[in-house]
């Protein structure tokens, strides 16, 4: 058995396993590529500041790559997005900072192998649990939305189907 201490990241449902390279929800690993997977471990490891398109730049790409560097930190972005499990027009996780950079907005416990429980884990535990119940909330609304608006829609057809009919009957 190795002596090397492991860390692990935790935010809501998910672990970074810094070492090993591995994201995993519930326990299943997700599949990110390496610049993805960089870029969200430089978010993690600055937690609620704002990390700029330069500094994600520099972060993933050395001095001597010759890429599109705009549309490199877009996809990278976008890659950890969905493996987040991305909710339309509001993340759970990253929030864009318009025209400054990106911020890692949950909380994130840090698990280290062969610790014993740090002091504040009850605290850090009850925020968790307050996290996991907003995300929860929100995924709740965003259902709403979505019912919502698929029954205006179906109400609009059948309010149109009912005029078409009346005016065909007039005629």
């Amino acid at each position: 058995m190795s002596d090397r201490k492991t860390t692990v990241l935790r935010f809501g449902v998910f672990e970074l396993d810094a070492e090993a390279e591995l994201l995993r929800k519930n326990g299943l690993t997700i599949r990110l590529q390496p610049q993805p997977f960089k870029l969200l471990r430089l978010l993690i490891d600055r937690c609620g500041q704002v990390v700029t398109r330069e500094e994600i730049r520099t972060a993933l790409w050395t001095g001597d790559t010759y890429v599109d560097f705009d549309q490199g930190v877009n996809f990278a972005i976008k890659q950890v997005r969905e493996a987040l499990g991305r909710i339309v027009e509001r993340s759970l996780y990253i929030q864009t900072v318009p025209k400054r950079g990106y911020r890692f907005i949950a909380p994130v416990e840090i698990l280290r192998s062969g610790e014993s429980s740090a002091p504040g884990t009850t605290d850090l535990r009850l925020h968790k649990a307050l996290w996991a119940n907003i995300v929860e909330l929100r995924v709740a609304e965003e259902n709403r939305k979505k019912r919502f608006r698929i029954a205006v829609a179906a109400g609009a057809v059948l309010l149109l189907a009912w005029m078409t009919f009346l005016v065909i009957r007039l005629l």
